[in-house]
């Protein structure tokens, strides 16, 4: 009799070890998976903003990822560059603003067009002229394909004179890479390489 409570005595201890072996790794199932739905909970949580209107009420509005935005981003610098490089009024203080602007935007090779205008009277002319130039961007090609994008700028210039106005068709390309974001460059773009690869007279109409 003393031997068999003694075996049932041992069946009970493993019994009850192998309870305890279960109970711990079911414990440990619902804590990893606790863990795992929290941080999906709470990643749920971070593309939610709530925006406070008037002080008043909650409005819910969601993030996006950065990235999704990023073409859009890129077309509007590239678009952003052209449309103060390229509109010229005949005021030197509204030229020299537009164009130092531009530059935030572009490196230096853009400054070196700019120099080579400046030395061939460009700038004197639509100043002495009383010449206005407006732009229209017609479409921005960029291949996000590789990097550094590759980016061509189809538009059109209007050189408005007293007595008539010229339509010239300009197409520009250039490389774009990401930089820092700041005040003066809010798309966090730097356009490399450029270069005017077509600018020529459309037609020209008396005023």
């Amino acid at each position: 009799m003393e031997f068999k409570s003694l075996k049932n005595i041992e069946t009970s201890f493993k019994q009850i070890r192998l309870f305890g072996i279960v109970l711990i790794c079911v414990c440990a199932l619902i804590v990893g998976f606790s863990i795992w739905k929290s941080y999906q909970f709470a990643e749920l949580q971070r593309q939610k903003i709530y925006v406070l209107d008037g002080g008043k009420s909650l409005m819910l509005a969601l993030s996006q990822d950065l990235s999704q935005n990023r073409p859009v981003e890129a077309r509007e610098h590239v678009k952003r560059f052209h449309e103060l490089f390229f509109t010229l009024s005949p005021d030197k203080n509204a030229i020299e603003s537009n164009i130092r602007r531009a530059l935030f935007l572009v490196d230096k090779s853009a400054f070196a067009y700019y120099k080579d205008l400046s030395e061939k009277g460009y700038f004197n002319r639509i100043i002495s002229g009383n010449i206005v130039q407006n732009i229209q961007i017609d479409s921005v090609l960029c291949n996000f394909e590789n990097y550094p994008y590759q980016v061509q700028t189809f538009a059109r210039q209007l050189i408005i004179r007293e007595s008539s106005i010229t339509e010239r068709s300009l197409i520009t390309r250039c490389k774009l890479r990401n930089s820092v974001r700041s005040d003066n460059n809010p798309h966090g773009f730097i356009m490399e390489n450029f270069e005017v690869i077509e600018n020529k007279d459309l037609r020209a109409a008396e005023r």
